[in-house]
């Protein structure tokens, strides 16, 4: 399941239908009773996990400020810049500017103290048979555009069409949703090719709505209208946030609307507290810095260690008018790492991509960019300690790799995985002298101190980056590449190319993150499965074509428990880490921020919200008149 869901939740409105609602709660729990009835049981409600927390008739979640006052404004840093206010072609033929999001509404989304459990927002009830062959969702009445206009099952369906043609990545994690129709009067049904898939009902919910009738109409010039095109004409949404307005490439200010239908939900309570959202886009990451520390901006995620421990001597930050904060992430896992192209011949044997590990000094790195903070990614999982693969395979992931014996390296049911350790002289050469032998073994070879491929031809390759903290990293890892005869240069691109690139993966090397949830699911496929490889927009970027990987995915994704999900997901991830798709790079577990003292929120925090930043947050008058006004 994907992880990037907005958290908000069915109330008050479902208190007439109680009699006839249950819930779903856990892989265990089941609606029997639903596929014997004549009419359907309406669920408040869906869970991949234990016990569903709020139940209908819920008044507010209890990690808010009920009484969180409305107002003031909040300034943001994005690095990078935006062509496009279209999310369905977002990624595809522009760069989606941050914050557009928040003008739309999805048919569910997520509690920030629960996992993987969806509760109606669009949409007000849910319905299922056992076999989750389909599912039915239920709009709610009061539900309105911001031009007044009622969200109706049109739009669902609009919305839907639109996805899965316009948007790759889309379209292929609604692959197995073949049909989505209107079958009553505020009902949308969405029908699964084959039976068994648990997500599908959770996934369908996550859908993000958009106005069929305003993209279906004409534009102040009297244009018709293209969804699958970019556009920079602020859009029509349904949240509780619209586009005030903006400077193309440089700023976005959202503004809370005032009549927004959704208000006096319980998922509105202390939520949704700032006037106005500014967003300021910065092609740099330092003069981001610079920004923030002359009060331009009042909030910043910092990205580098190094930075987080020697850009922030000044005098607001020791008088305590700017608060520096590291936030748990408890929600996620992840995999960043320098990933190979395996649609280039060069990167097709193993033992040249395991070479290129064993020149990766991260210790060192670690140690002079880093101040020593984070720690090298040892699974796909990082962070999640239950799904991660650790020592030798047993129990159900045993029997599961057991099947697939000949179709995985060898070394799955042998070794333990352990990336290289480097950060001494020793060290280094001990695993450089492995990388040769590696690559010698592969047919390469040393001439003139140039690494000689099969063929004959110098080994030259280019890495790919999206922004300076990127390159530094890269600009660390070339030497020791150099080391080994590879020819090695360095491309940093604007976020625009960067994403075309990648989106026609137009590369040798670059730096990659796929991140995980608690449930992992469907987006599986478009991470690691042999049918997105040469799929334009995919996040197979290294365009794994691998078997046994497709059958593990398919483990993961019809797991009739949550242990058979945990050991699918044992047994890909060393089946990934063994073929070595990626050079590791490294993790931290928590987030940076520093802020202008201005702002408060709820304590405590819920446990997979991170920071729960903006949407918790709000303004403190009290707080802001003791560190002065804005400059």
């Amino acid at each position: 399941m994907t992880i990037s869901r907005r958290h908000l939740l069915q109330s008050g409105a479902l208190a007439a239908l109680a009699p006839t609602l249950g819930t779903v709660a856990g892989f265990s729990t089941t609606s029997a009773h639903a596929q014997a009835a004549a009419e359907p049981v309406w669920l408040h409600a869906l869970s991949l996990f234990g016990d569903i927390k709020y139940p209908a008739d819920f008044k507010r979640f209890d990690y808010v400020n009920p009484d969180a006052p409305k107002g003031g404004a909040v300034r943001q840093i994005e690095v990078g810049t935006f062509d496009n206010f279209n999310i369905v072609v977002a990624g595809v033929k522009g760069s989606i500017a941050e914050g557009v999001g928040l003008i739309y509404q999805n048919l569910t989304s997520q509690a920030l103290d629960e996992v993987a459990t969806a509760y109606g927002l669009l949409a007000e009830a849910v319905s299922h048979p056992d076999d989750r062959s389909f599912v039915i969702y239920r709009l709610r009445g009061e539900a309105r555009w911001h031009d007044g206009k009622p969200v109706t099952p049109d739009d669902v369906i609009f919305s839907f069409d639109a996805l899965k043609k316009y948007s790759p990545m889309y379209s292929a994690y609604y692959r197995h949703v073949v049909k989505c129709e209107q079958v009553g009067e505020r009902d949308v049904k969405f029908t699964f090719d084959g039976p068994g898939n648990r997500e599908l009902p959770m996934i369908t919910g996550e859908l993000t709505v958009q106005p069929k009738h305003w993209w279906e109409g004409t534009d102040a010039k009297g244009q018709k209208r293209d969804i699958s095109a970019t556009t920079l004409e602020i859009p029509l949404g349904s949240g509780p946030y619209r586009i005030k307005e903006f400077v193309a490439g440089r700023s976005l200010v959202l503004e809370r609307v005032p009549d927004y239908w959704g208000k006096d939900l319980a998922q509105s309570v202390g939520q949704n507290n700032f006037d106005e959202i500014r967003y300021e886009f910065f092609r740099d990451d330092t003069v981001a810095r610079e920004a923030f520390k002359a009060d331009q901006i009042d909030w910043i995620m910092e990205r580098s260690a190094k930075e987080w421990a020697t850009a922030y001597d000044f005098p607001a930050v020791r008088d305590k008018r700017v608060i520096m904060e590291k936030f748990p992430v408890q929600s996620s896992g992840r995999m960043q790492g320098f990933a190979f192209n395996l649609r280039k011949p060069l990167f097709q044997d193993v033992r040249f991509r395991r070479a290129f590990n064993f020149a990766y000094d991260f210790e060192e790195m670690n140690r002079q960019l880093s101040t020593g903070e984070y720690h090298r990614d040892s699974s796909y999982f990082d962070g999640i300690p239950d799904l991660m693969a650790t020592g030798l395979p047993q129990g159900q992931e045993l029997e599961i790799l057991e099947t697939l014996r000949d179709k995985v390296p060898p070394e799955v049911f042998t070794m333990p995985y352990q990336d290289p350790v480097n950060g001494n002289p020793e060290n280094v050469r001990t695993n450089l002298r492995e990388a040769t032998r590696l690559l010698k073994e592969a047919g390469f070879d040393i001439k003139d101190r140039k690494l000689i491929d099969p063929k004959g031809q110098p080994v030259s390759v280019e890495i790919l980056s999206p922004d300076q903290g990127m390159e530094r990293i890269a600009l660390f890892y070339k030497p020791s590449l150099e080391r080994l005869g590879v020819t090695v240069n360095l491309r940093t691109v604007d976020s625009v190319q960067f994403e075309n690139r990648m989106r026609s993966f137009d590369f040798d090397l670059t730096t990659v993150v796929w991140a995980q949830s608690l449930s992992p699911g469907n987006e599986q496929r478009d991470f690691f499965g042999s049918q997105a490889a040469d799929r334009p927009g995919s996040r197979n970027y290294p365009g794994i074509k691998d078997p046994a990987v497709d059958v593990l995915i398919d483990r993961i994704i019809f797991a009739k428990d949550r242990a058979g999900q945990v050991a699918a997901c044992k047994a890909m991830d060393r089946v990934l880490l063994w073929n070595f798709y990626v050079v590791p790079q490294f993790n931290a577990g928590f987030m940076r921020y520093a802020r202008w003292d201005r702002f408060s929120h709820p304590e405590p925090l819920p446990k997979y919200g991170i920071s729960g930043f903006p949407n918790l947050w709000w303004w403190d008058a009290d707080k802001a008149a003791k560190i002065g006004k804005r400059s």
